[in-house]
């Protein structure tokens, strides 16, 4: 409204600048040019006014109310982006504290799995020892054994090569005839 008002304001002033000249202009229809004019300028802002100005004043309302709804969704997104990232935030701390206690365990568990290793494989050194304790002593009980025999055996063959060469015919008859008697003897 204020525009056709301010055309109005312009129309007067162009009919004063035209009185003071002191000539009138043609005339159309029984009034002078300049009323037509103005007329046809104030027609020229109504119609703009109309078309144009509602229009554009519309359209600017609509935009301004897309922007408000997409700064309110913008600020929607914001809120649940900032919540997102909070939740994030807080499952990769909680991650890593996990993270630390598995680590801890594993440490702890492999400490113990250490310890008991190493105490199994004293035991198995032990029980080692004592086996090959034991077969050594076996071994050397057998080896004794068998140097007593084998020492033994070169006695008694010993004994009989002597016999053998020393013994005479008569000295084995008279062994022959005192086993004999000892026999009878014993039974």
């Amino acid at each position: 409204m204020s525009l056709l008002s301010g055309g109005l304001s312009a129309a007067s002033s162009a009919v004063l600048l035209v009185s003071e000249e002191g000539h009138e202009l043609e005339k159309f229809l029984g009034l002078p040019l300049w009323i037509w004019q103005l007329l046809n300028l104030v027609l020229f802002f109504g119609v703009l006014l109309y078309f144009v100005a509602k229009p554009l004043a519309a359209a600017f309302r609509k935009r301004q109310e897309q922007i408000e709804t997409r700064r309110k969704e913008a600020q929607t997104h914001r809120t649940a982006v900032d919540r997102l990232a909070h939740d994030i935030r807080e499952r990769t701390s909680k991650i890593e504290r996990e993270i630390e206690e598995i680590r801890k365990q594993g440490l702890a568990d492999g400490e113990d799995a250490r310890k008991s290793l190493a105490a199994r494989a004293d035991e198995e050194a032990e029980r080692i020892r004592r086996d090959s304790t034991d077969e050594i002593e076996r071994r050397v009980a057998a080896a004794r054994s068998e140097l007593k025999q084998a020492a033994a055996d070169l006695t008694a063959k010993s004994a009989t090569e002597i016999l053998a060469r020393e013994i005479t015919p008569a000295d084995r008859e008279r062994l022959l005839a005192d086993s004999v008697s000892r026999l009878k003897d014993a039974r």
